[in-house]
């Protein structure tokens, strides 16, 4: 704001609905008369300006089981609004060494549950000499997350754990469907689901549009990975609030493995130099035709 004199209105502060009338004379004071102090300052019982557009936010997080354990992927982009809050977000959380968690919701809160979790788990194991098994787990964290229903609290993680013992030297590391793998869904309201495959976030309706027709129990490994990949790369394509990465996480007998990152724009230059050869095939063949 400058001084009373040069101004016709009322000066404008961002945040503000409404200000205090400017003093006309302030000459009593010599620091008053000072242009590097304000001549008029808000009301202290304005309200702040609403905001122009919703605080909305989104994620794509997915997990399926087939023959070779399972696997979980998710896309790195954190967003606030119309804002990205962080490209590189970690959204598959390690739990323990045969339970990996995926988080979508508020970010600091899925990180306090996640480090909750861990430490009973871990409790749980020093007291009884075994790991609690992922219904447990899903049980414990929906019994703690229930009592917050109603609340802001904003979590829902999908908890892909290994429940049997390591295979032996001569095992292929296969899983049967009388499971030794299981994936449990949990919501902050305490909300606990039981199934084959989960994905979570904005871009899921995308993500379940690749893994409803590509999902099915004899996948390889290098198959599973591929559509996993595919389906969380086709959901940041058209879902504004994911994107950037995508990380993928294998759980087996032998524990979790995670796989290298990879940016998502390297599947899009893919994607475009396979339709591009498409569409040259195509014309070949209308030419030779």
């Amino acid at each position: 704001c400058t001084r009373a004199k040069t101004l016709s209105s009322p000066c404008v502060l961002f945040g503000q609905r409404a200000l205090q009338n400017c003093s006309a004379d302030s000459s009593e004071d010599p620091f008053l008369t000072s242009s590097t102090l304000p001549t008029c300052l808000p009301f202290a019982s304005s309200q702040s300006v609403p905001l122009p557009f919703p605080m909305a936010h989104g994620t794509t997080t997915l997990a399926f089981m087939f023959q070779g354990g399972v696997l979980a992927a998710a896309d790195t982009r954190s967003s606030c609004s119309g804002l990205v809050a962080c490209p590189a977000s970690q959204k598959i959380l390690p739990i323990h060494s045969h339970l990996v968690g995926l988080t979508s919701g508020t970010s600091a809160d899925c990180a306090l549950w996640k480090r909750i979790l861990a430490r009973e788990l871990r409790l749980y194991q020093l007291r009884h000499g075994r790991r609690l098994s992922t219904s447990g787990a899903a049980k414990l964290l929906s019994h703690m997350l229930h009592p917050f229903k109603g609340t802001e609290l904003c979590v829902a993680a999908t908890l892909c754990g290994w429940d049997g013992g390591e295979t032996g030297p001569g095992s292929r590391g296969e899983t049967t469907k009388n499971q030794m793998t299981d994936l449990f869904y949990v919501c902050s309201d305490g909300t606990r689901l039981r199934g084959m495959l989960f994905s979570v976030g904005s871009g899921s309706p995308y993500a379940y549009s690749i893994l409803d027709q590509g999902v099915h129990w004899g996948l390889t490994v290098d198959e599973a990975k591929s559509i996993a990949r595919e389906a969380v790369y086709r959901a940041t394509y058209r879902d504004a609030y994911s994107g950037n990465c995508v990380d993928m996480y294998h759980i087996t007998s032998k524990g979790w493995t995670r796989r290298n990152r990879e940016d998502l724009k390297e599947e899009y230059y893919r994607e475009k130099e396979r339709r591009k050869h498409e569409k040259t095939e195509r014309r070949d063949v209308t030419f030779s035709d």
